[in-house]
């Protein structure tokens, strides 16, 4: 057998053939269509195909709404055990593997620069840790943020990202809920502008306080906004809830938000509120 030579042409076979590596597309988690993932992050993670919002991290938000120009406060702020909670794993033992991470170190992010030419405080909520949940630091946290806004004589944004209340800090992170809106009374009666910004998701404790407190309650297209979760309700009324029950188009839709605007167009629709409410 010798004498056989196979003849690569005649079996398709391209020499020049490149070979595409892994993890260079995605299924969009809501249309299951392939999506080419520099395509995504070019779109702000959101898909082209169907417009699904992927969820972004608290620095990554702060870097689209302040344009990579911002000045990050009390990052040292971090969540403590103060009721020595045990359940399946020790709270201690959660947020030691956290701190040892690369991953973000707290639940909120605070941080002041400019929309367009507005000085601004913001407070951008990180899901990553904890799923978003408000514990004492965010509390303290995003309170230092109102009360640095009323200082210096500007505007607060709070983007929300949560899934409420932290049940490891028990009535400790209920009291955030009080001691939050506390803090935005006091800017309201300065009569400073305070903006809420809710993303996918925002529910529970969260949603019961801060969230919708704002002069201007704005959301990204499709996000989960609510106290209970859909689920949760349907087992409690026996009944079917009504498609996008919950989702920012149903709830602005209700009137409990005031606007649903795009990733694209957040800045420029900040910027243009602001000019409004600031006068």
């Amino acid at each position: 057998m010798a004498w056989f030579k196979r003849d690569k042409r005649s079996i398709g076979i391209d020499e020049e053939r490149k070979v595409i590596p892994e993890g260079l597309w995605q299924k969009c988690d809501r249309c299951k269509e392939p999506v080419w993932r520099k395509e995504i992050d070019a779109n702000l993670k959101v898909c082209p195909k169907c417009n699904y919002h992927y969820r972004i991290g608290a620095i990554e938000r702060l870097d689209l709404l302040f344009e990579g120009r911002w000045k990050e406060f009390d990052s040292g702020l971090q969540s403590t055990d103060p009721l020595g909670f045990v359940a399946s794993k020790p709270y201690r033992a959660t947020l030691d593997g956290l701190a040892e991470g690369d991953g973000p170190r707290e639940a909120v992010v605070t941080g002041e620069g400019r929309i367009g030419t507005f000085p601004v405080v913001m407070a951008a909520m990180e899901y990553r840790f904890i799923g978003g949940s408000m514990g004492s630091v965010v509390g303290e946290k995003i309170t230092r943020a109102a009360e640095r806004a009323l200082a210096r004589q500007c505007a607060l944004v709070v983007v929300s990202c949560s899934g409420g209340a932290r049940m490891q800090e028990g009535a400790l992170s209920l009291m955030q809920m009080a001691k939050i809106s506390a803090a935005l009374s006091r800017l309201d009666h300065a009569g400073l502008p305070y903006v809420s910004l809710l993303t996918d998701p925002t529910t529970g404790g969260v949603t019961a306080s801060f969230a919708m407190l704002g002069d201007l309650n704005v959301a990204e297209p499709g996000a989960l906004i609510g106290f209970a979760g859909p689920r949760v309700i349907e087992q409690t009324i026996r009944q079917t809830l009504p498609e996008g029950f919950q989702r920012s188009e149903f709830v602005l839709d209700h009137g409990f938000v005031d606007a649903v605007v795009e990733r694209s167009e957040l800045r420029t629709y900040l910027e243009r509120s602001l000019r409004l409410l600031v006068g």
